[in-house]
């Protein structure tokens, strides 16, 4: 699963959306010092989710940004295309089911690519913002502990390699 600092910022941005869905528009700055995020960047990333019509906001006083629609209506799929693109680990579908068709002596790595790519993308796809709130963590004291200013998190899922990405 290939996925960039971007669309991590993004998702995690929306889990605080998710988390304090009830409590109205929450200001960029305190998303960003709540997540530990980058103000100037996730104020990009909340524009392009505001162009998607997945978040909205709100000006004045209380302003803000709050999501658009309920959580249980916001896949997974949904904001990692908009950020980063397509959703496969191992180039597009077609251009696999194309491999599989023509190239019989590695057909059968071809085809478990394909389940690969097509299983990461049925768990996004099945997999809400309000799914996310109901799972349990993994690890003791896990909700709520602070990153140090500075500490990145580390994902094997993340790619940050100049190489071309995968297309659906």
């Amino acid at each position: 699963m290939k996925i960039s600092q971007k669309g991590l910022y993004a998702l995690q941005a929306m889990m605080m959306l998710t988390r304090r869905y009830s409590q109205g528009a929450i200001r960029i700055r305190d998303i960003a010092y709540e997540e530990n995020l980058p103000e100037k960047f996730l104020e990009l990333i909340l524009l392009e989710l505001k162009n998607a019509r997945i978040v909205e906001s709100v000006r004045g006083a209380k302003g803000g940004y709050q999501l658009r629609r309920p959580p249980a209506e916001i896949r997974l799929s949904e904001v990692i295309r908009l950020i980063d693109g397509p959703l496969a680990p191992f180039g597009d579908a077609e251009q696999l089911r194309s491999l599989i068709t023509r190239d019989a002596d590695h057909r059968a790595l071809y085809q478990v690519f394909l389940d690969v790519r097509d299983a990461a993308a049925k768990i996004l796809e099945n997999t809400t913002l309000a799914d996310l709130m109901n799972k349990p963590t993994a690890g003791p004291g896990r909700r709520g502990s602070k990153k140090k200013k500075g500490e990145s998190t580390v994902l094997p899922m993340t790619v940050h390699a100049g190489g071309k990405e995968g297309h659906d």
